[in-house]
């Protein structure tokens, strides 16, 4: 692994970012009523959950909660061989995506082919009425014409460097952090 160049995002502003978030969320949607947030595997799905318990603490109500695995979408998995499949977890989305409001949740928006893929494994399940972005980190160098609409931060960085996000259910440690590659 590279050396740490910094801690940009702590436990306590990750919180905040989150907090923030959840509010935005609310707001433009005014209310809850028809949203689903969808988390990407695998550390959008921990946000995604921590994103609906801050909401239902504002709201008072349950926001439906799944994830989406990407595996099978990618555009940039070379052709499979049989020592080389690629390990499909599966998605579990508890209710129909038709005419609802999907909040779709990562960790980090590089450079758009993740959620493009997200958008993808949506589609398959239904026709939403929105497909919202919510994502912790924007670190910018899109190739897609793909943007949020909720950032927890924006991180400008150059393509010698790499963002961490580190989560305490995944990782036992909770920070975001920039590495030279």
């Amino acid at each position: 692994m590279s050396p740490q160049k910094a801690i940009v995002l702590d436990e306590q502003a990750i919180r905040r970012a989150l907090t923030r978030i959840a509010h935005e969320i609310i707001e433009k949607n005014k209310g809850i009523e028809n949203c689903i947030i969808v988390g990407i595997k695998t550390r959008g799905i921990f946000i995604a959950k921590r994103l609906a318990e801050k909401i239902e603490q504002i709201e008072g109500n349950k926001i439906p909660v799944g994830e989406v695995d990407i595996t099978l979408y990618r555009d940039d998995l070379t052709k499979k061989t049989d020592d080389q499949e690629p390990l499909f977890k599966g998605s579990d989305v508890p209710v129909d995506v038709t005419n609802q409001k999907v909040i779709l949740v990562d960790d980090v928006l590089f450079t758009g082919r993740t959620v493009r893929a997200a958008m993808d494994a949506l589609m398959d399940m239904g026709r939403p009425a929105h497909i919202q972005l919510a994502v912790l980190v924007d670190r910018g160098h899109r190739e897609l014409p793909i943007r949020a609409d909720y950032v927890g931060k924006n991180i400008p960085t150059s393509s010698s460097e790499k963002i961490m996000v580190e989560l305490i259910e995944v990782d036992q440690v909770e920070q975001v952090t920039i590495h030279d590659k």
